[in-house]
């Protein structure tokens, strides 16, 4: 026990001072391949469960299978996750066969309601504004590497009577968070978030549905390192075809507080729509370490989506190394500081994969052939007209 709190104290001191170990030399840029896609049935049922909304995929590191989390809000099925065996090889991926699922709850063991059923027990209880544990919104799970729990994010909610949902009368500030459960879904604690992930009713803080898509653990498992999908309301506009952002990075003392924060420079939007009325968007949707115990190397996907075009996909190798603490910064508007450094690793486009709403990553087992297996996956909405896909790349 006091080795483990060495390290999480020596690597949180690390990542406040910003004396980041600095990345590996780049000088030769990694080749990737498509080794193969495999789709889940819409609407498959798996345990009296409704199988969708995957947005998230890691593999466990003790046991070699995959942990697969539903972005559901509990209104098709309570929130979960599920386990999977995935059959991959240098030849390709031949199988995925779902093996477990679990109900996420809260600390008195009962599931998560839906949101609407919280908004009743909101209204019978309206000293409890801000919700901490009534109701969740999924987003990215990762297995711990020490313990076999699961950290696991939920995006939040954000709504004012008279403001733009002025027909719901119930008041909903619900701030994004991290939490921990053990590997059966039964909740172990929460992780406090940096003071600026926090929703307001002002000009400040997380945009809607724009907040905690990434999450993984890193050195070693002594930091837990989470990203906004989104810039913070204070950090200037979305991105746009003319324009870029930048959102945060946040490394936290494993499942503590907050130690640091990096501004991370997410790409424009990728092409017009050709609709008057279309709109477009790009942002991250999932992280995961590049390596086990650099605490300065990622993996960011950005995930874009243009009305009447369709879908961006591309994966970008980071580097915290030089980027500048922005912790106790307010606002990133006006600049003034150094963003972490990327370069693109692969754009799905590029390699032939089938492009949609990809929002999961993690790193799969190594080949005989030296390359490292990724695995990606993507959130069907639960809607027909997307698709529940397991994608894998060879990256040598």
């Amino acid at each position: 026990m006091r080795s483990r709190l060495f390290a999480t104290a020596l690597a949180a001191l690390t990542a406040a001072a910003g004396l980041l170990v600095p990345p590996a030399a780049l000088a030769q840029e990694p080749t990737v391949r498509l080794l193969g896609e495999h789709t889940i049935a819409h609407r498959a049922v798996f345990e009296d469960t409704i199988v969708g909304g995957l947005s998230s995929i890691d593999r466990d590191p003790h046991t070699g299978d995959y942990a697969l989390l539903s972005d559901d809000w509990s209104d098709h099925s309570p929130a979960r996750y599920y386990r999977a065996e995935i059959d991959l090889d240098a030849e390709g991926l031949h199988d995925v066969e779902l093996t477990d699922v679990h109900l996420l709850r809260r600390p008195d063991g009962r599931t998560y309601p839906t949101i609407d059923q919280w908004r009743i027990e909101q209204h019978q209880h309206p000293e409890a504004e801000r919700n901490v544990l009534g109701t969740v919104d999924p987003e990215e799970l990762r297995i711990d590497p020490w313990t076999g729990d699961v950290a696991w994010t939920s995006e939040g909610q954000r709504n004012q009577p008279g403001g733009a949902a002025s027909d719901d009368p119930i008041t909903v500030l619900m701030d994004p968070a991290i939490r921990v459960s053990d590997a059966q879904g039964a909740y172990q604690q929460e992780v406090p978030t940096a003071t600026n992930e926090k929703m307001t009713f002002g000009e400040s803080g997380p945009r809607v549905d724009d907040t905690l898509e990434g999450l993984t653990y890193a050195a070693g498992g002594t930091l837990l390192v989470s990203a906004l999908e989104s810039p913070l309301e204070q950090d200037g506009p979305v991105p746009t075809t003319e324009h870029g952002a930048h959102t945060r990075i946040t490394v936290h003392a494993r499942h503590g507080a907050a130690v640091a924060q990096f501004a991370y420079p997410v790409d424009p939007v990728f092409a017009e729509s050709p609709d008057p009325d279309g709109r477009g968007s790009n942002g991250v949707s999932s992280l995961v370490a590049y390596d086990t115990f650099d605490p300065s190397r990622y993996l960011v996907v950005e995930r874009g989506y243009v009305v009447g075009v369709g879908s961006s996909v591309r994966v970008f190798e980071v580097s915290t190394a030089e980027a500048t603490d922005v912790l106790s910064r307010h606002s990133l508007v006006g600049g003034g500081f150094e963003p972490a450094s990327k370069r693109l690793l692969v754009d799905l486009a590029d390699i032939g994969a089938k492009l949609d709403n990809i929002e999961g990553i993690t790193w799969g087992p190594p080949l005989p052939t030296g390359e490292r297996t990724l695995l990606l996956v993507s959130d069907d909405n639960f809607s027909a007209a997307q698709t529940t896909r397991i994608t894998a790349l060879a990256v040598g």
